[in-house]
């Protein structure tokens, strides 16, 4: 079954780290796609640029506007995913648990199954 493991930043948090600290950050990720990429469990990951080159896109009434913001306004914005298959929500949580973002005060990595296009859990 496929899983998106939703990663979490708080920008401004991000933005007081240490040198020091964001390697290790880093390190924990590079360490964690080697191990889900050996495992043959890795389908894609991606990391988001920072929420600040956001643009929110609305149309209304047929006129298009943009705002150069995120869509929401909480300082926990999405920073990244990693897509995975696995046998078990049970397993990708386990994997969830070793990425960084579920070490930090305040911040989780959210598990969602993947849905067919029909809106069937695989």
């Amino acid at each position: 079954m496929k899983y998106l493991l939703i990663l979490h930043m708080d920008p401004a948090a991000w933005d007081t780290l240490a040198d020091a600290a964001r390697e290790e950050f880093v390190q924990k990720h590079r360490a964690f796609h080697q191990t889900v990429a050996e495992a043959g469990e890795l389908i894609a990951a991606h990391t988001l640029a920072h929420v600040s080159r956001s643009t929110v896109v609305r149309v209304l009434d047929g006129a298009v506007s943009l705002r150069d913001s995120p869509l929401l306004t909480s300082p926990i914005q999405l920073s990244g995913f990693y897509l995975i298959d696995c046998e078990t929500v049970e397993h990708a949580q386990e994997l969830a648990a070793l990425l960084p973002e579920a070490r930090m005060a305040g911040l989780g990595v959210e598990v969602r199954p993947i849905m067919q296009s029909s809106g069937i859990e695989r």
